[in-house]
């Protein structure tokens, strides 16, 4: 990774702040996305100290015209982009029967359109360095989970999305890599939102059982440099995935009484 260009997007906290320390520590040079601009300066700061360089560029991934400028930007700078982690993502937690559905839009369109937007423009300097498009995905992406339409419909989106790229690029040497981390401790739960759209505000699971974003951090990184297709974490994500191929009405049972357990369940 030693001066290759990364962009990670959702670069402020969780995953992405991690990733971005991971492939800072291999040697590449980073640009980092989010909407807080006094987030991304504060760990712009924490990476530099590594010795590599670093831009900052405050983007909601939502909007079409700020995926564009993210790009547009690297390339003023850098000239080039090697590795783009699609890694913002938002979640939401309601029955759909009593869900808002612009909940679900809003979902989607930092999701899955997201990684649209923020893809195509990029794809053409990745294509030319024969370089990587990640997609932080989820297990929800395999599988269903209630509570949560909106979140599992924008990965199962993204995962069929960053496949066909994969395929139709087969003799280009693109490499897309599919990451799908169990629950990991992030902000994601706490930021969720809740059926009207608000923010849920308190995580209804146990953060320090789950899996740290360091160490998925590190597993992303070591699968772009091996260049992997798909990278499945946590035994309970590896479990659900092998299973489900198998046996999806017993997984049905199995993933509903696990998150029906979960603190003021919606179901």
């Amino acid at each position: 990774m030693k001066n290759k260009l990364v962009i990670v997007t959702g670069a402020s906290s969780g995953i992405g702040k991690a990733c971005a320390i991971a492939f800072a520590k291999k040697g590449a040079n980073l640009v980092l996305a989010a909407r807080s601009a006094e987030k991304l300066n504060e760990i712009s700061k924490e990476i530099s100290l590594l010795g590599v360089e670093v831009l900052c560029v405050p983007t909601d991934v939502s909007m079409e015209a700020d995926c564009k400028m993210l790009m547009e930007k690297t390339l003023d700078k850098f000239g080039k982009i090697d590795v783009l982690v699609n890694n913002a993502g938002i979640s939401m937690r309601a029955a759909f029967a009593d869900l808002d559905l612009q909940v679900l839009k809003k979902v989607m369109d930092v999701n899955f359109w997201g990684t649209v937007y923020c893809t195509r423009y990029a794809i053409k300097s990745i294509l030319q360095n024969k370089g990587s498009v990640v997609g932080v995905s989820s297990i929800a992406g395999y599988k269903g989970l209630p509570g949560r339409t909106g979140y599992s419909s924008s990965k199962f989106a993204m995962h069929g999305f960053l496949e066909a790229l994969r395929i139709e690029n087969l003799k280009k040497d693109l490499h897309v890599l599919l990451a799908c981390p169990g629950f990991t401790a992030s902000n994601i739960r706490n930021s969720a939102l809740a059926a009207d759209g608000s923010s849920q505000g308190e995580t209804p699971r146990d953060e320090q059982k789950m899996m740290q974003p360091e160490e998925v951090a590190v597993s992303i990184v070591k699968a772009v440099i091996k260049r992997k297709d798909r990278l499945t974490l946590t035994v309970n994500g590896k479990l659900t995935v092998f299973l489900n191929k198998f046996f999806p009405k017993w997984v049905d049972k199995l993933v509903f009484k696990h998150m029906s357990k979960e603190l003021d369940s919606p179901f």
